[in-house]
């Protein structure tokens, strides 16, 4: 039931690799982040950890949390801190789909990749995911061998 999409067109910062493994993705949506400018000037520099990254509800809104943005060295005093929750841009109806979904059906937002656009926007590609097994894991693990054997058989042969 998840939605293909293209990979994003604009520069790819940060990605969260161990999302994929440890989360079943059911569907991925696009969202704004309201950033200060010395945190923009850092992304630009490709600087982001999205390692412990989550997202979560609060006072009705989405935000991200523990995405870990270093400071921009020349933004000296008006630099930022680092952790800070980053409230997500959605519209009403694509915030109440994802809350409703965490709530009633005990799923988990989980940010993708951080990129910039083709118009130089950052966003953030989040997913709605429901946390694997370790029989699951096993699978995928044992799958993406296979893949890498097969590749290797292939070009091998010819």
């Amino acid at each position: 039931m998840a939605t293909a999409r293209k990979a994003p067109a604009g520069k790819l910062v940060a990605e969260n690799r161990r999302a994929r493994f440890d989360y079943e993705i059911l569907d991925t949506v696009e969202a704004g982040i309201i950033l200060t400018g010395s945190e923009v000037k850092s992304l630009r520099e490709g600087r982001a950890s999205l390692s412990e990254a989550h997202a979560g509800e609060m006072g009705g809104d989405l935000w991200l949390f523990n995405v870990h943005i270093p400071e921009y060295g020349p933004a000296n005093r008006f630099g930022h801190e680092p952790k800070r929750p980053r409230k997500l841009l959605l519209h009403r109806r694509e915030i109440n789909r994802l809350i409703g979904a965490v709530q009633k059906e005990g799923m988990t937002i989980v940010p993708l990749k951080i990129y910039f656009n083709e118009r130089g926007i950052a966003k953030l590609l989040i997913a709605l995911a429901r946390g694997k097994k370790a029989h699951d894991k096993r699978e995928t693990e044992k799958k993406r061998d296979w893949q890498r054997e097969k590749a290797r058989l292939m070009r091998d042969r010819g």
